[in-house]
């Protein structure tokens, strides 16, 4: 009998890194002075020999700035990366970003994601050049995820502190810690140990893509609506003629009475106007509290309550929304969907 040949090993899977910035690539133009951004892709990639192991990586340099100063523009260009990275053969993709708007821009472009492979978003709360950086340890959390077969179909994912969340429910919760990034009242849906990739929970439902919406600011202010709130904020606020307006009110989303009839004008006039939760965790509610300001109450006059979803990414769907064309009816049943 003639011996088999050995099998041929499969070909490592692609993956291709989009950097953007960050504190993951800022480095100090001097020793001991601040950092700003510095390293590109190949940087980053250098950083982890351990990627080879994993996949077959493709890195190119998107941007580079702070998260501050991402804008629409950025993402619409992390998402055509995306896509053509998936076109040309990537299992999945990986863009490194800074903290402080990661969540938003991950949002965003979950929103706007229709391919099943994923996207992971990772970043580092250290910089490169401080003890114990966290951005080699969160790139190589990131591309294990982005390889492993058991993250398609879900959509924009963060990874972050070996932690895997959806897109439309983690947050920032800490200002520096390297374990910020949660999904308050829900958790992780997955962790990276020992360079693999362990999934226990999956979406019930993952939503269409929307249409991609034209380059552009997105003109749609959020506020905090505070104790004893006299409303004196609203007048000037629509007097910009904003696209929309997203409040962040108290609990489950309530307003002060004054602060609802200043907004209900502004309704009136045409603005959308969207309520969120301040809590940080937790859902506005529908059909609980009836007083004047509470959500019945809210709902009646025409505001729109936006679930689950945190203010930060009721903003982002509004424009989302609001840049298809989409009138007061679509608004309330999109977000009655992906706010659940």
């Amino acid at each position: 009998m003639t011996p088999s040949s050995p099998p041929t090993p499969s070909p490592a899977p692609i993956v291709a890194i989009g950097a953007l910035g960050g504190t993951i690539a800022m480095t100090p133009a001097q020793p001991g002075e601040p950092v700003s951004p510095g390293l590109n892709a190949a940087d980053l990639v250098a950083a982890v020999p351990e990627l080879a192991q994993i996949a077959q990586i493709r890195a190119s340099s998107i941007r580079n700035v702070a998260s501050p100063a991402i804008v629409v523009d950025d993402v619409l260009a992390a998402l055509s990366f995306a896509h053509e990275s998936a076109e040309g053969g990537a299992a999945g993709v990986v863009l490194t970003h800074g903290t402080d708007t990661l969540e938003e821009t991950a949002y965003l472009l979950d929103l706007l994601w229709g391919r099943d492979e994923p996207i992971i978003l990772t970043g580092a709360l250290r910089a490169p050049t401080l003890p114990g950086a966290d951005g080699p340890a969160n790139v190589l959390s990131a591309v294990v995820t982005a390889a492993d077969p058991d993250a398609r179909g879900l959509g924009v994912l963060t990874v972050l502190d070996d932690s895997a969340h959806l897109a439309r429910l983690v947050s920032k919760t800490d200002a520096s810690g390297v374990w910020t990034f949660q999904s308050p009242g829900w958790g992780p849906v997955g962790r990276v140990h020992e360079q693999r990739l362990r999934m226990m929970l999956r979406p019930l439902r993952r939503f269409e893509p929307l249409p991609v919406p034209a380059v552009g600011e997105i003109r749609i202010p959020l506020v905090e609506s505070p104790f004893d709130d006299d409303a004196a904020w609203v007048g000037p606020l629509a007097a910009g003629s904003p696209r929309g307006i997203v409040v962040n009110g108290s609990g489950v989303g309530h307003l002060s009475e004054r602060t609802a009839d200043a907004l209900e004008e502004a309704l009136a006039g045409g603005t959308p106007v969207v309520i969120a939760s301040r809590s940080g965790s937790g859902t506005t509610l529908e059909r609980t509290y009836g007083y004047p300001g509470a959500e019945v109450d809210l709902i009646r006059r025409g505001f729109v309550m936006g679930g689950y979803l945190s203010g930060r990414k009721c903003r982002l769907l509004l424009h989302v929304l609001l840049a298809d064309g989409a009138g007061p009816e679509r608004i309330r049943e999109e977000f009655a969907a992906r706010g659940f």
